[in-house]
């Protein structure tokens, strides 16, 4: 969806509604490979007009299909957020709007708003860090291979606490140097 802030003038008395699903998929993958598939972008909201400023507030609803980052076992992972976006034309003194607000400030170039840009945007910004199948959530054993294995976080910490107990037999050569530090 792209807007000019000139048809958004029109808009003063009563903002634009809209309703779409967008069709993000081959642009969100060429900006960010790792995604399997984008099953579907729906973005409600309205774009108010006020003060030379359009006041965009959408909610926006995707399905991607994102590899686990443990197994890489394609997953299904919804997105849901708000996102409120202010756009205000070049040369506009920006020291009105209020630095604490959540509210994004867009100067848009040639005063063409191209909201899909601005929803991809978001939608890489809100995929989680962490993305795990149903079984690898419910507890299902960490992938191995030939000689290598996944630890957990805990499992590591078993195995660094293993590794700094010291064997009694050279326990008598730390006292060989008592002027050095323990380095660890």
């Amino acid at each position: 969806m792209k807007w000019s802030l000139s048809q958004l003038k029109t808009y003063r008395e009563t903002p634009l509604q809209f309703d779409e699903a967008l069709d993000l998929k081959n642009s969100l993958m060429s900006r960010y490979p790792e995604i399997i598939d984008v099953k579907s972008v729906h973005a409600t909201g309205l774009a108010s007009y006020d003060k030379d400023n359009v006041l965009i507030t959408a909610k926006i609803d995707a399905m991607l299909t994102l590899p686990s980052s443990r197994s890489l076992t394609p997953v299904d992972v919804p997105l849901a957020f708000q996102m409120t976006e202010y756009y205000v034309p070049q040369g506009t003194d920006l020291s009105r709007f209020d630095e604490e607000t959540d509210t994004v400030i867009i100067l848009p170039e040639d005063d063409i708003l191209d909201f899909d840009v601005a929803v991809e945007d978001n939608i890489l910004i809100h995929i989680p860090m962490q993305i795990l199948s149903e079984a690898e959530q419910d507890g299902a054993s960490m992938p191995t291979g030939k000689g290598w294995e996944v630890l957990s976080e805990d499992d590591q910490a078993l195995q660094a606490a293993e590794l700094k107990t010291v064997d009694p037999r050279l326990a008598k050569l730390k006292n060989l140097f008592p002027d050095q530090e323990d380095k660890d």
